[in-house]
């Protein structure tokens, strides 16, 4: 109970500070009222896209709007490296674009560190409407901690999920590599939305992705 309202209280902290940005903030308990939050936002027969995203997945959202009423273009059924280049262009004339962010701070930065580079730039200008999935576990105090978050766990994280041949996939931890697997080529910190309102955050009480 105690640490549901931590969460909580947090959440309306950053909700407030997102609003500043022109973006906007919601709360939820769980995984199941995440998606239901997202549906509500999206209007049917839309198209979408989304970057790679355990939270996504966790939460049961592709699966149901690959089931809904919507246009998805979703990378996983491309046959070739070139129907997946198509998919990450297409996703700046979405109309929704998906994703999570690695790390969000208490003052309502978006910080993400990328490898190609097609998630954080949909982000940031193309589709016409962004909405973000991000468990509590991402929260962090500052860009610094945020940033430090990234380096020495999400991102080693991922390349153990995606099986890249880094040093960090070995040690656990950032090398600041720059070898051919590297998934840390571009660093991303929003700090507004020029589009009032076009980035929306749903903030969830549980641990979502890395």
């Amino acid at each position: 109970m105690i640490k549901s309202l931590h969460k909580e209280i947090l959440a309306k902290r950053i909700i407030e500070n997102l609003e500043k940005r022109d973006m906007q903030g919601f709360y939820v308990e769980n995984k199941d009222k995440a998606r239901e939050k997202a549906l509500e936002l999206i209007e049917k027969d839309s198209e979408i896209a989304f970057g790679g995203s355990q939270s996504l997945v966790e939460v049961g959202l592709i699966e149901a709007l690959h089931n809904g009423e919507y246009k998805v273009y979703d990378r996983a059924f491309a046959k070739s490296q070139e129907e997946v280049d198509k998919i990450y262009r297409k996703a700046f004339f979405c109309d929704y674009y998906l994703a999570s962010t690695n790390a969000i701070t208490l003052d309502g930065l978006l910080v993400n560190i990328d490898g190609a580079g097609n998630r954080v730039s949909a982000m940031i200008f193309g589709p016409k409407n962004v909405i973000l999935i991000v468990g509590m576990n991402k929260v962090c105090q500052d860009e610094k901690s945020a940033i430090e978050r990234i380096k020495n766990y999400a991102s080693p994280m991922n390349t153990i999920r995606l099986e890249k041949d880094t040093p960090c996939k070995i040690k656990g931890s950032c090398y600041n590599c720059l070898c051919e697997d590297t998934i840390c080529c571009v660093t991303s910190i929003i700090r507004k939305s020029r589009i009032k309102d076009r980035i929306k955050v749903i903030l969830v009480g549980e641990e979502l992705g890395y």
